[in-house]
C-alpha cells in the first residue's frame, strides 16, 4: 500500500496502473476509518484490479457553528488499519491541493432540488461542498467504479445525478450500512458520543425498523406513523430533525402504489448528528 499526498505522485501510480490495462476503484472518505469503510474498500476490491482510498476532511461541506475543527483527524491510525484491507493506495491530499485557489475563490458544484430537503435544509451548503470535493476527487483519480454507503443514502443519489449529469464514465454502487451488534449505524462521530448517549443510541434503528414492519404490514398511514414516531424519539432524549417515510427511487411522498420505501432520519442527541435509513419492500 502506498501514500501520497500530491496531484503528481497519484498520477505517476494511476498512469503506471492503467498502462498495464488495471481499473480502478475508489473510496472517498474523511478518515476515523471503521468497518463500514472496510465493507466499502472489498466491494471496490470486487469490481476493480485497483483501489484507491482518500483521506480529507473537506472543509466546504462543513457550515460555521459545525465540527468542522473537531472531526477526528488521524492518518497514523487510518495507514495501519488500511493497511489490513484491500487498499492499494491512500490519497491525503492538503486543502491547497484540492482547492489551489484557495476556499473563497473554490468553483462549487451544485446539484438543485434533491440538496434542498433532509440533510440539505437542515445544513445549507453542505452537498454543495460534497459535490464539489467529489467531483475534484473523480477527476483526479479517473476511476472506474466508486463506493459510497447507504447511511448517507441522499448523498449518493446526489453523487449519482452529478456523474449522469457530468457524462462522467464512472459506475457508482452503493454499499450497505454496516450497523453496531446492538443496531447503530457504524459512524465516525459516533465516538462523540457520552457513554449515556450510546446506550440510548440503538433507540432509532430499533425505531425504523418498528416503522418498516408497520408498512410491511399493509400501514399506509404514513404521516401518522412519522408524527408517532418523532414523539417517541423525542421522548427517549432524541431532537429529531427529520424522520420521513419517501419512495425509495427519488425521495418523493410515496405514491399508493409505491412497492418499495426508504425511512431516513437525521437527530441529535446530546451534541452528535446521528443519521440512519431503512429499506423497506411491500
Amino acid at each position: 500500500m502506498k501514500l501520497v499526498k500530491n496531484k503528481q505522485e497519484l498520477e505517476v501510480k494511476l498512469n503506471e496502473w492503467r498502462q498495464k490495462g488495471e481499473s480502478i476503484g475508489f473510496v472517498a472518505t474523511m478518515g476515523n476509518l471503521h468497518e463500514g469503510h472496510r465493507s466499502l474498500l472489498e466491494i471496490a476490491n470486487k469490481h476493480a484490479s485497483r483501489v484507491v482510498v482518500s483521506i480529507f476532511v473537506n472543509p466546504t461541506q462543513f457550515g460555521k457553528n459545525e465540527d468542522f475543527n473537531e472531526y477526528p483527524r488521524n492518518l497514523d491510525e487510518d495507514l495501519k488499519y488500511l493497511r489490513e484491507t484491500s487498499a492499494d493506495l491512500v490519497f491525503a491530499p492538503s486543502v491547497e491541493t484540492i482547492y489551489p485557489y484557495g476556499l473563497n475563490e473554490a468553483t462549487l458544484i451544485t446539484v438543485p432540488n434533491i440538496t434542498k430537503q433532509f440533510c440539505g435544509k437542515s445544513r445549507p451548503g453542505h452537498f454543495d461542498g460534497v459535490t464539489s470535493v467529489v467531483a475534484r476527487l473523480f477527476f483526479m483519480i479517473q476511476p472506474n467504479v466508486s463506493v459510497f454507503g447507504q447511511k448517507d443514502y441522499q448523498q449518493q443519489l446526489i453523487i449519482r445525478h452529478m456523474s449522469s449529469d457530468l457524462n462522467l464514465p464512472i459506475k457508482i454502487i452503493t454499499g450497505k450500512t454496516i450497523r453496531e451488534n446492538d443496531g447503530l449505524a457504524m459512524s465516525s462521530r459516533n465516538q462523540y458520543l457520552s457513554k449515556d448517549e450510546r446506550r440510548i443510541a440503538p433507540v432509532l434503528f430499533k425505531t425504523l425498523t418498528r416503522i418498516s414492519e408497520k408498512i410491511e404490514s399493509g400501514n399506509k398511514n404514513y404521516r401518522e406513523l412519522e408524527e408517532n414516531s418523532k414523539k417517541l424519539l423525542n421522548i427517549t432524549g432524541f431532537s429529531v430533525d427529520y424522520l420521513s417515510i419517501r419512495d425509495f427511487q427519488d425521495l418523493q411522498n410515496p405514491s399508493i402504489n409505491c412497492k418499495k420505501f426508504i425511512i431516513l432520519t437525521a437527530v441529535k442527541l446530546g451534541k452528535t448528528r446521528l443519521i440512519d435509513n431503512i429499506i423497506v419492500k411491500i
